[in-house]
């Protein structure tokens, strides 16, 4: 479907390999600027972080920018309640003159209990207030002047006079914005370049979130945005570790209202109050497991399905290092 889409266009279709993305986790920035030369030594064509140890992302990105030539780098997500848009952009101005055209933003509101127990910020229309941010960041990779005066932020903003730059002021940086609940999926499909998703069932991405991306580009006549679906990695057959180990992951999300809305719109109420069984069938909607053959086979099948990109994270069963490992390079042979 995907490449029949591209080649309608008169595009040529990406390969899957350059489709298919690993989300990067590591202890300290050292680390994780190791993990990321690593993945691009074996072909990895995208890498996907939350963070870098205890370090912003924003910066270790700067960093591994310095110390990698190809690999993708994505951001997933910055929360937007940490930043003003006018500072993310300088930096995204930086890392683009680093690494020209390798920088993917990904933003969103971020989680809430954290916003406002760490920050003690209050987040109550974050949809709102992720689209006025949008606009501005919008207008500013755009080389516009910007005079934004509305219910968040109130902007005056004029670029600098070309004489006097010193570095470029307009990026063509994708800006992509997390997205889980309905909502948030048709905003990206409004307005953003790419609509990351996190622990969604994948038929809910096919037959909910992707009909509501795209209502919402249509609603603007715009292209419709890709789906990056986030999808966990087993490299294990023993189904019932890889269950268990899943329920984990299950349980701490289930302390976050939006995790608990999603399951509920797509079939899986009982999830978050611990119901067995509906916990192992929604284990299945969410996880690929089994042989690296097996593992390959099943990305394509994703790929195929309808989703645009994969963004996958490795569920660790018995030896990490050694799984990790074993991930890169399924990926990077793709």
């Amino acid at each position: 479907m995907q490449q029949e889409e591209q080649l309608s266009t008169g595009e040529a279709p990406r390969s899957i390999r350059d489709r298919v993305g690993i989300f990067s986790e590591a202890t300290d920035i050292l680390d994780a600027i190791s993990r990321v030369r690593e993945a691009e030594r074996v072909g990895v064509q995208q890498i996907w972080a939350q963070n870098a140890g205890d370090a912003d992302l924003v910066t270790f990105f700067a960093a591994v920018a310095t110390q990698t030539e190809r690999i993708r780098l994505g951001s997933a997500i910055v929360p937007v309640y940490t930043r003003h848009p006018l500072t993310l952009a300088r930096q995204v101005f930086a890392i683009e003159a680093l690494a020209p055209g390798r920088l993917r933003l990904g933003i969103g509101p971020g989680n809430q209990m954290l916003i406002e127990n760490s920050y003690g910020l209050a987040q109550t229309t974050p949809l709102a207030y992720l689209q006025e941010y949008l606009e501005i960041l919008h207008g500013v990779f755009n080389d516009s002047a910007i005079s934004h005066h509305e219910t968040f932020f109130n902007v005056e903003y004029t670029p600098l006079n070309a004489s006097v730059r010193t570095m470029p002021q307009s990026a063509s940086v994708p800006l992509l914005t997390s997205a889980v609940g309905l909502k948030a999926f048709r905003l990206a499909g409004e307005i953003a370049d790419g609509a990351i998703s996190w622990a969604c069932p994948i038929p809910y991405l096919l037959e909910s979130a992707l009909p509501q991306l795209r209502a919402g580009a249509e609603e603007r006549g715009r292209p419709v945005p890709p789906i990056i679906a986030h999808v966990r990695v087993a490299l294990s057959t023993d189904e019932e570790k890889v269950r268990a180990k899943m329920r984990q992951g299950i349980q701490f999300a289930a302390r976050f209202r939006s995790f608990t809305r999603m399951w509920a719109a797509a079939g899986f109420k009982r999830a978050a109050d611990g119901n067995e069984e509906e916990i192992d069938a929604l284990v299945r909607t969410l996880v690929v497991s089994g042989t690296e053959e097996t593992i390959r086979h099943s990305l394509k099948e994703l790929l195929a399905s309808g989703l645009d990109e994969l963004m996958l994270q490795l569920v660790p069963i018995v030896d990490e290092e050694c799984e990790r490992k074993q991930l890169l390079h399924l990926v990077g042979s793709l």
